[in-house]
């Protein structure tokens, strides 16, 4: 296109799209205009002029990666999907909100295609786009000359509330601190929120904060010009130092009769005010209508930009294979998630009497990275308590992109969610760990791992009263239920090393599920009739008995408590078949196929975990537990004083059996 031509075109396309806006809101009563409509050049300029993505192959691996972090105003992000050649028809546009759409409320990944993540609760799309990041230059770095074929931006949008929720304090921190230049984050100033002007609750000086987190910054004080937008673009790109902020300066609600009013922020303009905004826009096509001249700018831009960028890309990694056919092997697999030829061999346990699972697990990470050279995490501060602190394996830094442990500092969130970035963005196996206790702070990440189905691994330690000392505040209590709550989380409480063993290996084999892996700090026994294979079925028999009197269940350090409370009960003339029962969710799924776990009555069975009952009573009718905060002590007398010993809970039993006489 001629410059004046491609300056008419684009005039229309910002018009179209917040048009677009105000109809998708309008028709489904429901929405965020507000933002939407203020950041539309930006979003117009990017796509135009710098994003390369490939709307044919929208999981092309070597895609820029766009993430809205802003998720609420996800009628823009539809909308540029729309204009610029995705297969999102216009009557997905009409369906914006609707049960079964392509275009729900807030952006979701692996359901509308060009989005590269789940998106909506603030925050959490910066960390996640940190993640991204992290992952392209970690997949970049580990193969020789891959650079010749793959290397690609991460791109992220957000407004006021991103930057004022903590995770986002994090993960721009996190980013400079690894200085991720492959990072450009375009910041809408509004100057508006939900419940009025930012100022009534912020007023920090952004520019300040970002560049004491070491970001370059570039200021935009018109953002409603796209080509100021796409200089801005252009200028963070050729940095090489570090990520870039583009903070760009708009009106919330531009065009309407409330522009820069919060009151546009999250309801629709109506009709009346919907036409007023578009006559301001000079737009007075029907609604739902697009002029053929918007697509034709992004077919000649943005498509055409991306259709040449793979077709390089193609022939750049054929070339690549010629000369480098394992690596490209191992980078094909890694994307495919073709496992199984890099799991370690199953350990000899032979020998092995006592282990914590903490150090099981750690033992197995480093087996792990020895055999698979795609795996990469780290932990909040604690590496050397959660075990893991891999030997041989260097730290990721701005230095050596071939590390591939990181330290991600004492930011549990901002970890989880960007574990969760570098699964979305394909290439890594990612995992991070923390103290069980503090899997409160990544809750909404493994809520997020959950609804986007990516396997990310989540290693909680210290998973009971055991730990003694810390006391309370350290000591689960109830932390499994809440776990246990999220639907698609695998949650895996190992007894022992061979159970370990076999959550590790069940949550590599995982596609489509995170697993939280919930490990000890103390020396718990090697039994002799776990199983690293059985863990698979969530609930199998450690102690086999023909004719139970009851059915004893317990999940990690609690399995070998209930098989000593079994051997006192036996003495009492009370026969217990001991079950070790290290997942609920697989429970619930081997319950499902019809496999015979359970040998006797719900009414028969009691549960035995040092932690909150609830849950329990779905498999057993009589829980042994805590329902009260843990207190600080020498770890067995801790356990001694609520009841955790072979005795009191044997005691315990034969209480609740002779109420039932």
């Amino acid at each position: 296109m001629e410059r004046k031509e491609l300056s008419i075109a684009t005039k229309r396309a910002v018009a179209a799209v917040r048009s677009l806006v105000i109809d998708m809101t309008n028709k489904a009563n429901s929405g965020h205009p507000g933002m939407a409509l203020d950041a539309t050049p930006a979003m117009v300029a990017l796509f135009r002029d710098h994003l390369v993505a490939d709307p044919e192959h929208p999981a092309w691996e070597n895609r820029d990666r766009f993430v809205l972090s802003s998720g609420h105003v996800s009628a823009l992000l539809y909308s540029m999907l729309h204009v610029s050649g995705y297969a999102l028809r216009m009557d997905d546009l009409k369906a914006f909100r609707q049960l079964g759409s392509l275009t729900p409320g807030h952006p979701e990944v692996g359901l509308t295609p060009g989005v590269d993540a789940t998106s909506g609760p603030l925050g959490q799309g910066i960390a996640q786009a940190v993640g991204m990041a992290i992952a392209e230059e970690a997949v970049r770095a580990s193969g020789k000359d891959r650079s010749t074929f793959f290397g690609h931006r991460t791109y992220c949008l957000c407004g006021d509330g991103c930057l004022q929720e903590g995770i986002g304090a994090e993960a721009i921190a996190l980013a400079g601190h690894l200085r991720l230049s492959n990072l450009i984050l375009l910041v809408d100033l509004n100057g508006s929120t939900l419940d009025g002007p930012t100022s009534d609750s912020n007023t920090e000086n952004v520019r300040l904060r970002f560049l004491a987190e070491e970001w370059d910054v570039i200021d935009v004080k018109n953002g409603d010009s796209v080509d100021a937008m796409s200089r801005a673009i252009e200028k963070a790109k050729k940095n090489i130092a570090s990520p870039t902020a583009i903070l760009f300066h708009t009106t919330i609600g531009i065009g309407s009769k409330n522009a820069g009013s919060h009151k546009t922020h999250g309801s629709p303009l109506g009709e009346e005010d919907g036409a007023f905004a578009k006559a301001s826009f000079g737009y007075n096509e029907p609604p739902f209508t697009v002029e053929e001249a918007v697509y034709d700018l992004f077919r000649e831009t943005f498509a055409k930009r991306g259709k040449e960028a793979f077709s390089r890309y193609e022939q750049a990694k054929k070339d690549f294979a010629k000369n480098h056919a394992d690596d490209a092997r191992v980078f094909d697999d890694s994307f495919s998630r073709n496992l199984v030829p890099y799991l370690p061999s199953i350990r000899d346990f032979s020998g092995v009497s006592k282990e914590a699972t903490r150090v099981s697990s750690g033992l197995f990470l480093e087996r792990l990275h020895a055999s698979m050279p795609f795996c990469i995490g780290g932990s909040a501060d604690v590496a050397g308590s959660t075990k893991t602190t891999v030997k041989g394996s260097s730290v990721f830094t701005p230095e050596n992109r071939e590390g591939r442990d990181i330290h991600f500092g004492i930011r549990e969130f901002a970890m989880a969610c960007a574990v969760n970035g570098m699964a979305l963005h394909g290439g890594l196996v990612p995992y991070c760990a923390t103290f069980f206790v503090f899997s409160d702070y990544c809750k909404p990440a493994l809520r997020m791992a959950a609804m986007e189905k990516i396997p990310s691994v989540f290693l909680f330690t210290h998973d009971s009263l055991a730990v003694g000392e810390d006391g309370a505040t350290h000591e689960p209590i109830e932390q499994l239920a809440g776990l246990r709550a999220i639907p698609n989380l695998s949650v895996i409480r190992p007894a022992d090393a061979k159970e370990t063993e076999g959550a590790w290996r069940l949550a590599l084999e995982s596609k489509e599920t995170p697993t939280a892996i919930i490990l000890s700090r103390q020396n718990l026994p090697v039994l002799p009739s776990t199983s690293e294979t059985k863990v698979s079925l969530g609930a199998y028999a450690v102690r086999e008995e023909e004719s139970p009197t009851i059915e004893l269940l317990a999940s990690g350090s609690e399995v070998s408590l209930a098989l000593s409370a079994a051997e006192i009960l036996h003495e009492k003339g009370i026969v217990a078949r001991v079950l070790s029962v290290p997942s609920f969710d697989l429970l619930r799924r081997s319950l499902r196929r019809g496999e015979t776990v359970f040998a006797l009555p719900r009414e028969n069975r009691f549960s035995l975990e040092m932690a909150s009952t609830f849950g329990w009573a779905e498999f057993a009718a009589h829980p042994i537990g805590i329902d009260e905060y843990g207190l600080s002590g020498k770890d067995k007398e801790v356990l001694a004083h609520f009841g955790f010993t072979p005795e009191k809970v044997a005691y315990a039993i034969v209480s609740v059996l002779k109420e039932g006489k």
